[in-house]
């Protein structure tokens, strides 16, 4: 297992410097069609969770640069409502508000997508940005590990509970999850909340960001269909606030090779505003392209069997009565 871990993280690596970087960016930037992002996006509206600063301001920004009515979801009162008011400020739409909500917290979260469906609106685009990596084991109110309840738990109950309203927006409607490249060091564990040997929160980490991987194409089978496609996605290795934060040695070791937040956020913005019809629910995309699931011989592929065992363990944490 030890020799498996390593070579998954060496492939990790090597396939990370050659991809992640800006400078692989700006070498991919030159297939891009800039026409693909210049949408009218004014009559639509999006929910992007974790939207104060890093890649979710950048998206949120880019939306409600769109005429998008953006409605930005974030922990924090006082710095949400700074995000708010500088996209209004630089982007002339006023159309922007703030939801707080702590994503460790389900009766939040049920709070927070119930009061968005009272407003009987459609949900055009759903992007669960938030994310985090804890690298201490802390326990949440509702008993749950912290990485897990925020990358998991949160991402499945907020999309869970806001699919009617989604639905409302097909066949246009589309969820978005922001995963990590981290998720290709790890394969599908049903050790949800890393119960089993030493808690390690960068593993953890990556645990989290496979399972937001597969639950994405859970969903794109179980709502085939309906009209609302699920799509997950890696922005690369940008220098964001949780980045210096969470990984400060990385950073330091990575600091002028790194995307910028914008940069990061590019593909979220591509995958919000192209025609379903162009897109594969169920996903994976890095620099507006499908990319693959899986790096050679590091043995991550999971059964259906697996996935849904997995997806019924989530379903009764949540316990969601939608």
């Amino acid at each position: 297992m030890v020799l498996i871990q390593a070579y998954r993280t060496a492939a990790f690596s090597a396939f990370g410097i050659l991809h992640f970087s800006r400078g692989a960016f700006l070498e991919h930037m030159k297939r891009f069609n800039e026409a693909d992002t210049r949408v009218d996006m004014t009559g639509k509206n999006c929910i992007i969770t974790g939207s104060n600063s890093g890649i979710g301001f950048e998206t949120a920004k880019a939306l409600a640069s769109r005429g998008a009515t953006v409605y930005m979801v974030c922990r924090n009162k006082e710095r949400g409502e700074d995000a708010v008011s500088r996209i209004k400020s630089e982007t002339g739409n006023e159309s922007v508000h703030l939801k707080v909500c702590d994503l460790s917290s389900l009766d939040q979260i049920k709070h927070c997508a119930k009061d968005f469906a009272t407003s009987n609106s459609p949900l055009h685009v759903l992007v669960n940005n938030a994310g985090l990596m804890e690298h201490e084991r802390v326990i949440t109110t509702d008993g749950l590990e912290l990485n897990f309840a925020v990358n998991v738990v949160g991402v499945y109950a907020m999309t869970e509970m806001l699919l009617p309203s989604l639905k409302k927006a097909a066949p246009e409607a589309r969820v978005i999850t922001v995963s990590s490249g981290g998720m290709y060091t790890s394969p599908l564990t049903s050790d949800l909340q890393f119960e089993e040997g030493k808690f390690d929160g960068t593993v953890q980490y990556a645990n989290n960001k496979r399972i937001q991987v597969a639950l994405t194409e859970k969903w794109a089978e179980d709502f085939k269909g309906t009209g609302v496609s699920f799509y997950s996605m890696h922005p690369g290795w940008a220098d964001t606030p949780a980045v210096a934060k969470s990984l400060p040695q990385f950073k330091d070791t990575f600091q002028n090779k790194l995307r910028t937040p914008e940069q990061g956020a590019d593909t979220v913005v591509w995958l919000a505003t192209q025609p379903n019809e162009k897109l594969n629910s169920g996903s994976f995309y890095f620099d507006r392209m499908e990319a693959r699931k899986h790096l050679p011989f590091c043995g991550t592929v999971y059964t259906p069997q697996l996935l849904n065992s997995i997806v019924e363990s989530i379903k009764s944490i949540c316990k969601l009565s939608v």
